[in-house]
């Protein structure tokens, strides 16, 4: 019995069938996609506490994520890359007046450092500037995707920590800011508030910080997206729980690192 011939195809036709298989292929990557997104959409949302406005999937693998960075990959040796004082921009883009807009004494400010224990201690300008200050000129970014070389002065936080005998404070998990009017607050996981180039910032391109910008005291932390860089520091805390987050609370990452 004869063996029926083997029918060979066109290049044409071969074109066609890739079309359809890679047609087919993506049509069900799409489909299952969408699945994936709808079942998300339609997943309950988590519950209300310090974080909040998201799916309670989501959050699960936002906290996950941010296990993994925090275990694996985060370095305090990994420094963010700096720049010649001359590249950074003379105009700092200006987003949010978020805790920074209402009107304070800036002659009569001074920092609230609150210690685990509830000893408080009230650290005024003069205090900070007197210490050995920083520059740091680096790649500011934006979770909105912006991002702009910026120049900042200030206080290592490692060094006001250290000389304000807050060691102890900083073995817990978490530090908390939050503004003088209580309107913006962020938590901080402790290894990145005590990365090497995280400053308390009092000058920006060399001059006195503006208003709108943070004066007379802010947070800069490279490893976090701006919304971690809390403007008009008005108190410090520190605990093994996680301080409240003005945007986890609108559904955000907590961690926001870089």
């Amino acid at each position: 019995m004869k063996k029926k011939a083997k029918v060979s195809l066109t290049i044409d036709q071969r074109i066609k069938r890739r079309n359809f298989i890679s047609f087919g292929v993506f049509g069900a990557m799409g489909a299952a996609a969408y699945g994936g997104w709808k079942w998300l959409y339609n997943a309950p949302q988590e519950v209300p506490g310090v974080t909040a406005g998201t799916r309670a999937p989501l959050r699960r693998a936002l906290n996950k994520t941010e296990l993994f960075f925090r275990r694996l990959t985060f370095n305090e040796n990994h420094l963010v890359k700096t720049y010649p004082v001359e590249m950074a921009v003379k105009t700092v883009r200006h987003n949010e007046d978020i805790g920074s807009d209402s009107t304070i004494d800036f002659d009569q400010w001074k920092l609230e450092v609150i210690k685990n224990n509830g000893q408080k201690l009230y650290v005024d300008l003069d205090q900070i500037k007197a210490l050995p200050k920083t520059d740091l000129v680096f790649d500011f970014k934006c979770v909105e995707g912006w991002d702009q070389i910026q120049h900042w002065g200030g206080l290592l936080m490692r060094d006001f920590v250290r000389h304000f005998g807050l060691d102890e404070e900083t073995s817990l998990d978490y530090m908390g800011l939050t503004t003088p009017d209580k309107q913006y607050y962020v938590g901080l996981d402790m290894p990145s508030a005590m990365h090497p180039q995280t400053l308390l910032a009092y000058e920006m391109n060399g001059k006195p910080l503006p208003p709108q910008h943070g004066k007379p005291l802010r947070l800069i932390i490279p490893v976090k997206y701006g919304i971690k860089n809390l403007k008009r520091i008005g108190s410090m805390t520190f605990s093994n729980q996680r301080p409240p987050d003005y945007w986890a609370e609108q559904g955000y990452d907590y961690y926001s690192g870089l």
